[in-house]
């Protein structure tokens, strides 16, 4: 029993145009998969923080955190302002348990087109005691920065 192949020789080159096109277009569709970016859950929980690292942002310890920074420097600001009483005034942050004080150690004086002045200051709570003595400057906008900081035996 003889069968007509005749087609069969004109789609060999058909069948291995098509395989080849097959290929191409089967392959992009795979490579194209990695750009899709797809959210799953988490395998650990929920995300939940199991510990941090306290960051620093004062200039005058590293034991203060942004929050207590905040509340130091409004207490700072009333402790150096020149129109004070020179009063000891206190600060605390409940929610990290550190606190501390700042009086005025001397009289205001202009340096670098800033008024400048010297002071004390108490740190405790949570945090190791510490006893300070720095200079505090307050530029043209009226903000307190601490130009120099460094410990002391007694504030």
């Amino acid at each position: 029993m003889r069968r007509d192949r005749s087609y069969i020789g004109c789609s060999r080159a058909a069948a291995a145009r098509f395989g080849a096109s097959f290929a191409v277009i089967a392959a992009a569709l795979w490579l194209g998969g990695c750009s899709t970016a797809i959210p799953l859950p988490s395998l650990l929980g929920d995300g939940d923080v199991t510990g941090s690292i306290r960051q620093s942002v004062s200039p005058l310890s590293s034991a203060l955190d942004s929050e207590d920074w905040r509340r130091a420097k409004s207490a700072l600001s009333v402790a150096l302002d020149p129109q004070g009483n020179g009063a000891p005034v206190s600060w605390d942050n409940p929610q990290s348990g550190v606190k501390g004080s700042f009086v005025a150690a001397g009289d205001a004086f202009p340096r670098d087109e800033k008024i400048c002045r010297a002071f004390l200051a108490e740190l405790g709570g949570s945090t190791p005691a510490q006893n300070l003595r720095g200079l505090g400057c307050r530029d043209k906008s009226g903000d307190w920065t601490i130009a120099d900081v460094k410990p002391s035996k007694k504030a």
